[in-house]
């Protein structure tokens, strides 16, 4: 039964099985592993089917676009029937897509088994923060959604470097046969050895009840404020993540498999600033990360900019600016995530879930408009990251004010 109005939902949760933070990390990072070790073998994907780069990117695009969507379903769902059971249907899904991927032999049925997988992908990313923050309060969540992030970065660090040796050796498709046998291996340990934490269900009986719910959450200015904010500050990066192997390979003339380090020190930064917001997660002090995290965007954004437009563009100064945007990147991420989806301590799922869906689908668009404003340059992705990190500095200002 659940528990009454009354009992606090961090009371419901006590003395009840805590998922394991490693076990959480790794069926998170599943939802980014399959988009990061691909991102390497664009360029072999444009040239085997013989298509512009912009259409090779849509496998990534459209893969956040079904990463964002499906978060969603998912998050409602987890808080109608448990986290659990729909954990498992997600990543049975995503094994279905991976396979379906793996043997395409056109460039739409990839990108078409690229949404597919990403609907079940995205299971991991919306159930573990939310299996996470089931029953504590905000900022022991913070605190855990921190070492969630500075985790589940590792495997994005290293799955660049992964894929690019792998669609050097092997091809690209064999990215996929990599991917179905960590699949698997997930959905075993997630069958045999994941407990369920939400024990505060509610009943969402149609579609509009669902959507009712996210309506309630947008209403909260503070909802809407750090979801945007955070969803600028992460993703934005994904613009980088997609141009940069064309850049790296086509303009700077390194190989595939090289690229992949360089990913692992953004990562690195990454993780950097994640442990940082671990350390100060208390009180005013955790408020005032997020302006300081987008403030460094913003400063990694326009020192990008101004390499380009100046002519220095080359591994070392790319890599200098964009070791800055990363590094307030893993500020914000987990102060913005803990804080958001705790608004509502009875939707804690749904509100991971658009946020989520908010976060991955400005991924996307971030994307889709450096696939549109393709050049030989890091110029489209370096006006991008501005704009974003422009954008989370007001909103996270805002929000600070209003706390």
């Amino acid at each position: 039964m659940a528990p009454g109005p009354e009992q606090p939902p961090e009371a419901a949760a006590a003395g009840a099985a805590r998922p394991s933070l490693a076990i959480l990390a790794a069926i998170a990072a599943s939802g980014t592993l399959s988009m990061h070790i691909f991102v390497p073998a664009l360029p072999a994907v444009a040239r085997q089917f013989d298509v512009h780069p912009g259409t090779a990117q849509l496998t990534l695009t459209l893969y956040l676009i079904g990463i964002a969507a499906g978060q969603l379903l998912y998050g409602p769902l987890s808080d109608r029937f448990g986290r659990r059971p729909v954990l498992i249907v997600a990543l049975a899904v995503f094994l279905v897509g991976t396979l379906l991927a793996g043997i395409a032999p056109r460039i739409e049925w990839l990108i078409t088994a690229r949404v597919l997988q990403a609907l079940g992908a995205c299971g991991g990313l919306v159930l573990g923060r939310a299996m996470v923050r089931d029953g504590v309060p905000p900022d022991q969540a913070a605190r855990q959604i921190a070492f969630l992030v500075m985790a589940m970065t590792t495997t994005p660090a290293l799955a660049p470097l992964v894929g690019g040796t792998i669609t050097d050796w092997f091809g690209w498709r064999a990215i996929f046969a990599f991917l179905g046998v960590t699949g698997l291996a997930l959905l075993v340990l997630t069958v045999m050895a994941l407990p369920e934490t939400n024990r505060q269900r509610i009943a969402l009986p149609n579609p509009a009840a669902m959507v009712g719910v996210y309506g309630r959450l947008l209403a909260r200015p503070q909802f809407r404020l750090l979801a945007i904010g955070g969803a600028c500050m992460s993703t934005s990066m994904y613009a980088f993540f997609a141009a940069s192997p064309f850049l790296f390979i086509d303009v700077l003339h390194r190989p595939a498999s090289e690229i992949g380090s360089y990913y692992i020190v953004m990562m690195l930064c990454v993780m950097l600033g994640s442990w940082i917001a671990s350390r100060v997660t208390v009180g005013a002090r955790a408020g005032m990360i997020l302006p300081v995290a987008a403030a460094l965007g913003s400063t990694g954004a326009a020192a990008l900019l101004l390499i380009d437009l100046a002519g220095w563009l080359s591994v070392v100064s790319v890599m200098a600016a964009m070791c800055v945007v990363a590094l307030g990147a893993g500020l914000a991420s987990p102060v913005a995530t803990a804080r958001a989806i705790g608004v509502d301590p009875r939707a804690i799922g749904a509100a991971s879930g658009l946020y989520g869906f908010l976060q991955m689908g400005f991924g996307a668009l971030s994307t889709l408009l450096v696939g549109i404003w393709h050049a030989d340059s890091a110029l489209p992705a370096a006006c991008i990251l501005l704009a974003a990190s422009l954008v989370s500095q007001l909103a996270f200002f805002v929000a600070q004010r209003r706390t």
